[in-house]
């Protein structure tokens, strides 16, 4: 159990069900967690505005804040945003990366490049982000364009949830991909929260059993 010192979290949306749970695992009672929308993600360079106006928001009410964002193809506006403020963010270039743990996916990179990258969330989202998202349901003709360079699809998966796993496959399918799957736990994500927080690493747990899927 954390301490008394309340700790915001102003995080990416699509990382709202990952936080939740660890909160819940490991008793974070004094976590709290504001999300930002995850369609940021199509406009990068709006992130860091994004954050400051929530941080701006939340000095009055809280003496600790973290920001659960990697660098997430802002090109380091967001660290020069956070080395003003004196805010921490979870180290790495995006989510991938902090998941896998940076020296497994640096393997994971260096051993094939051409692959493209599912979580969780990606996982649940796949039509709207990816299909809907590049406007492979208007124009499947581009698929073949935009993935021509691609030559698997990798699954770094949160949870061991067998729906969820068939759902991934599914998708290396339809992009016409190699298929792999990797069992991350919730990485770098669980141990930035907890040093955020003020716990020790030791007692950080940084996997849950699966849940339901889909809800």
């Amino acid at each position: 159990m954390d301490g008394g010192t309340r700790t915001l979290a102003i995080a990416c949306g699509a990382l709202a069900r990952e936080i939740v749970a660890l909160k819940r695992l490991n008793g974070w009672e004094t976590l709290d967690i504001e999300c930002l929308p995850p369609e940021l993600h199509n406009r990068p360079e709006r992130i860091p505005a994004a954050v400051k106006a929530a941080i701006d928001g939340a000095r009055e009410r809280y003496e600790r804040i973290f920001v659960a964002y990697a660098d997430c193809g802002t090109g380091g506006m967001l660290d020069k945003v956070l080395a003003a403020e004196g805010i921490e963010r979870i180290p790495g270039a995006h989510c991938y990366e902090f998941f896998a743990q940076a020296e497994a996916f640096a393997a994971l990179n260096d051993a094939e490049p051409g692959t493209f990258y599912l979580t969780d969330f990606l996982v649940r989202h796949f039509e709207r982000l990816v299909i809907e998202g590049l406007g492979l349901d208007r124009h499947p003709e581009l698929q073949l364009e935009y993935f021509r360079n691609y030559h698997r699809v990798v699954y770094l998966a949160q949870l061991e949830d067998a729906a969820l796993s068939a759902a991934a496959e599914a998708c290396a399918k339809r992009l016409n991909l190699a298929y792999e799957r990797r069992l991350t736990g919730y990485g770098d994500l669980a141990t930035s929260l907890g040093s955020a927080i003020g716990v020790p690493l030791a007692s950080i747990t940084h996997r849950k059993e699966a849940t339901p899927w889909p809800r």
